[in-house]
């Protein structure tokens, strides 16, 4: 048997690995059209800023230890160009001499990759000072650049790549502009969440522009200046292009493979096409939801490693299967972490799930040891407990907590059953109750007993009219320096004393600073026969940073 991938990246090499672990009989082909194999596309921004002082550490292995290594031939400035899977034979071009030949396979991978996309007007022409960030060459390109010693750099994007370029290139010392299409930093997450981040952004000096876009260019072979469609100049010495990626399906669209609904190669749990011997991995290939079950495309190294080792071992006799992926994500951007899983509240909304939403603020250890404040906003089905998601923010601990719900998810686990999670704790790492734990217990109470409503919700319900009444439990000095409209001030202490003073009948709505005075107060007016008690989300912090948000969008 002849297994030929073409790819050879974090996906390809992985089909290569497993199927030569599984076997010593098959004759397996690589071929790449671009010079690295097997590099750390996310390890690159770090490159480019300094962090990792050789390019060399992202490139640690070539064709000639994979040869020696797994016998497996790999040739780098090859381009596949044409496959004619009847006869199984492709056209292959040495890009170096201008020499094709003629190969054949019984088994073909598709580990193309995605290329990024250049949005327009950047489409129209070739500047020398324009970059994207996707491959090996690209950090060459970028660094010898850099020896020009540019002040000013403009990012089109704010996802991943953008964000983690934007402040790699502020700790080199310059200027960043940052301009975003949508009206948020990472569209994938919930907007009250992202405002955090567009905060802490400015805070640090990076010029953020939202809901705008790059209209015209001026320059010839550079980019010396560009104006937005609402009218803002900006001359930055460099321009970086992080405006997301395309499949590259050309290949396999050319010969009947089949795209899913999100463009990419359609595959099955065993990562095989619609035609018989030909497989898809990687940032080319479709996933789906762990939760939902439908095809999503989520195209991240993690994955695709993943990927490559299912194909490889299937090809070869073996029974893995691919289990679907969550969307787990994580990245820095200056002192915050920022993570996410699963399903964000316009996702679980959009699928139709009725969610319970909490938006749970602690410190991530403990505050005598340096705890700092950790947000991790967390979604609940209402009509099973699941969990469906989480988005942390916070200057520590973050990825062990995105890890442990996204674990939880995987495993179907109910609200109830993260508060039971036996989780590791000693005062430098946790607190006693643990975020995660007090994020179970939390959803659960709302799930059974003490209901949720978040400042998004409230404000709504202001908005509209509605008949209620909101009670502020905290001092008299907090209510004073900040309160939610219309609330009524009476101290947690005083409420048993005080509850006559309210209508058991309203809707009733209770808040403090951050969610935990506000649940004690729910509790005291729930025992005393109200009817309708909800305690705010986040409490009055989460409501004014919402509050805020408004204001600037």
């Amino acid at each position: 048997m002849k297994i030929i991938v073409i790819g050879s990246v974090a996906s390809g090499t992985s089909v290569a690995a497993k199927a030569r672990r599984n076997t010593e009989e098959a004759e397996i082909v690589v071929y790449d059209q671009g010079k690295d194999i097997s590099y750390s596309v996310c390890g690159i921004p770090y490159q480019i800023g300094g962090e990792v002082e050789e390019l060399s550490a992202l490139t640690p292995r070539n064709a000639a230890w994979f040869k020696k290594r797994y016998n497996v031939s790999v040739f780098t400035e090859h381009k596949v160009t044409k496959i004619d899977h009847a006869t199984k034979q492709l056209e292959v071009t040495n890009l170096v001499s201008g020499e094709t030949k003629v190969d054949h396979y019984d088994v073909l991978v598709f580990a193309t990759g995605a290329s990024p996309f250049t949005p327009p007007p950047f489409n129209k022409r070739k500047y020398d000072n324009v970059f994207q960030v996707r491959n090996i060459q690209d950090a060459r390109d970028i660094g010898a650049f850099s020896t020009k010693q540019p002040k000013k750099a403009l990012i089109i994007g704010a996802g991943f790549i953008g964000l983690e370029m934007t402040e790699q290139l502020m700790h080199k010392g310059l200027e960043v502009t940052v301009v975003q299409l949508e009206d948020q930093v990472m569209p994938p997450m919930d907007a009250d969440m992202t405002f955090r981040i567009e905060e802490h952004m400015r805070e640090k000096g990076v010029k953020l522009i939202l809901s705008d876009t790059v209209k015209t260019i001026e320059g010839q072979t550079s980019v010396e200046r560009v104006i937005t469609t609402n009218g803002i100049t900006i001359e930055p010495d460099i321009v970086i292009l992080s405006a997301g990626v395309r499949p590259n399906t050309e290949l396999a669209k050319e010969i009947g493979v089949e795209l899913g609904d999100s463009r990419a190669i359609a595959v099955n749990k065993k990562m095989q096409t619609n035609l018989p011997d030909i497989y898809a991995v990687g940032d080319v290939a479709e996933s789906f939801s762990v939760i939902t079950g439908k095809p999503i495309y989520r195209p991240l190294g993690s994955t695709a490693n993943k990927m490559g080792r299912i194909a490889g071992d299937v090809m070869t006799g073996g029974a893995l299967e691919h289990r679907g992926v969550l969307g787990t994500g994580i990245f820095r951007i200056f002192d915050l972490h920022v993570g996410q899983t699963g399903l964000t509240e316009k996702e679980a909304k959009k699928e139709g799930y009725d969610v319970e939403i909490l938006h749970n603020i602690k410190p991530d250890h403990a505050e005598y040891l340096g705890g700092k404040e950790l947000i991790i906003k967390a979604l609940a089905d209402k009509k099973t407990g699941r969990i469906l998601g989480a988005q942390a923010i916070g200057q520590g601990g973050v990825d062990k907590r995105i890890d442990v719900i996204a674990t939880a998810i995987t495993f179907k686990a109910t609200a109830e059953d993260l508060f039971h999670l036996d989780l590791a704790y000693a005062p430098p790492f946790s607190t006693t109750k643990d975020p995660i734990l007090y994020t179970g217990m939390a959803l659960d109470n709302a799930l059974k007993r003490n209901p949720l409503v978040t400042p998004a919700e409230l404000v709504s319900l202001q908005n509209s009219g509605e008949s209620m009444q909101i009670v502020d439990t905290r001092s008299k000095k907090d209510f004073e320096k900040a309160h939610v409209k219309g609330a009524i001030h009476i101290p947690l202490a005083e409420l048993r004393e005080r509850n006559e003073e309210l209508d058991r009948t309203l809707v009733t709505i209770t808040y403090c600073n951050k969610g935990v005075t506000g649940n004690a107060a729910q509790n005291v007016l729930i025992n005393y026969g109200f009817e309708k008690v909800y305690n705010l989300s986040g409490g009055n912090k989460n409501y004014q940073s919402y509050l805020k948000m408004l204001n600037q969008k």
